[in-house]
């Protein structure tokens, strides 16, 4: 209440002083909800304007969102110590991805001073270490969202603390992480119960074990993300599908060692399924897919690039049962034909909603697919590189149908016939010579 008093006794003195018409014309409670609207580089350039807007410009109160990734390379531990300072309990949300000079001491300062700090992002910041989160942990126990992505010096420490304090954290993501273990993952998941999104891409050593604390602390997970945890099996997968319905984002790119049965506990269990991507799944079948495409009609985007066991079988039960599907991946799934892709054509979804298909590497699919799909009236973009049976006058054909698509191919360039002399010679003639 003194800061506060203080501050309007100098915004009051300032503006008496100050003879520019807008300043009398409007009061200065208007003119701050004018630049509460506006950016960081706006706002450090309205307070060269004059004395009253430097007061206004610099206010705590047009500071309650900051995002300074776009001046990485220039921001150094003391700027984010001023900004604390100056922005107090005003700040609610501030990015410093990729801001790789901050570290520790500048993150206590702000963790001291904006302790009502609900969204924060340090997502590059290498100098992070343990001691940022022990900060945190301490002062900022309003905090909902924490990216840690990249800080490769965070630990299970990290992880320990904010579970004590952080009761209210809903969004992390530690990918890259790569010293966070199992009993880190499991700490969190005790001490965090309201957690709604959980990313580890490439935390190696986030296994079943994890996954399993996830699925028993958090039953309110919607999104997901184990990208390249290439250690978890089904027992984990199963756990986190019976016990997260609310499940709508899930990534298992590269999780070899998954089966169809996680496939099939998804189906069962998590209906609200949007976003499914299982790229490098390789042992996922179309037993699998059939019981998706059963329960979880509400996907939208599927990405089974390299799900090399898949058939034509898969599209005919997607197309059915998938209405809404807008986003499909079936790169390097060589036993898809054109047979399966006309059930896609004349399915719901390629009427409606399919916007994106991508077939590179197919090499059963022909020109005959395209004709299918020209009912896609909802098409912009499809993949077809190194689809070696496609040709020109087939995209072409698709083009007239669909004149805004966008055809990603590649065409090899033809190989010239032998020359009339016979075959060429093996070598050069020097090499003859020598």
């Amino acid at each position: 209440m003194i800061n506060s008093h203080r501050k309007s006794i100098e915004l009051t003195r300032v503006f008496l002083d100050d003879e520019a018409l807008i300043n009398k014309k409007l009061p200065k409670e208007l003119l701050l909800r004018i630049l509460s609207y506006l950016d960081v580089v706006s706002l450090c350039r309205c307070a060269q304007v004059s004395k009253a807007w430097n007061v206004l410009a610099l206010d705590g109160s047009n500071w309650q969102r900051i995002d300074l990734f776009h001046f990485q390379r220039d921001i150094e531990g003391v700027v984010v110590e001023n900004i604390a300072r100056r922005c107090g309990g005003f700040l609610k949300k501030l990015s410093l991805r990729g801001c790789q000079s901050v570290g520790d001491s500048a993150m206590k300062t702000f963790a001291q001073q904006c302790n009502n700090i609900e969204d924060l992002n340090l997502n590059g910041c290498t100098k992070i270490t343990d001691s940022t989160c022990h900060s945190l942990s301490r002062y900022c126990g309003k905090l909902q969202r924490l990216d840690l992505g990249s800080c490769s010096s965070i630990t299970d420490l990290s992880l320990e603390a904010l579970s004590d304090s952080c009761p209210a954290l809903t969004h992390i993501n530690i990918s890259w992480c790569d010293r966070i273990h199992e009993n880190g993952v499991e700490a969190l998941a005790r001490g965090c119960p309201k957690l709604r999104s959980f990313t580890s891409k490439g935390c190696l050593q986030v296994t079943n074990k994890a996954v399993a604390s996830l699925a028993r602390y958090c039953p309110n997970l919607e999104v997901v993300n184990l990208h390249g945890c290439a250690n978890i099996v089904d027992e984990g997968m199963q756990a986190l599908a019976e016990n997260c319905p609310k499940l709508r984002y899930l990534c298992l790119i590269g999780c070899c060692n998954l089966t169809d049965s996680t496939l099939v506990a998804l189906a069962h269990y998590c209906h609200n399924l949007t976003t499914l991507e299982v790229a490098g799944c390789s042992q996922f079948t179309d037993v699998g897919f059939q019981a998706l495409a059963r329960n979880c009609h509400l996907l939208e985007k599927m990405d089974l690039e390299e799900c090399v066991l898949i058939t034509d079988a898969t599209l005919f039960h997607l197309a059915i049962g998938c209405p809404h599907l807008e986003k499909l991946s079936l790169s390097h799934c060589e036993l898809i034909t054109d047979e399966g892709l006309r059930h896609l054509g004349t399915s719901a979804c390629a009427s409606e909603s399919l916007s994106v298909l991508e077939l590179d590497n197919c090499p059963l699919v022909t020109d005959a697919s395209l004709e299918h799909l020209v009912t896609c009236h909802a098409l912009q973009r499809i993949e077809l590189y190194d689809c070696q049976l496609i040709t020109r006058a087939g995209i072409r054909r698709l083009r007239n149908h669909l004149p805004n698509i966008k055809v990603h191919a590649y065409f090899a360039p033809v190989t010239p016939p032998p020359s009339a002399g016979g075959s060429r010679q093996r070598y050069c003639r020097c090499c003859i010579i020598l």
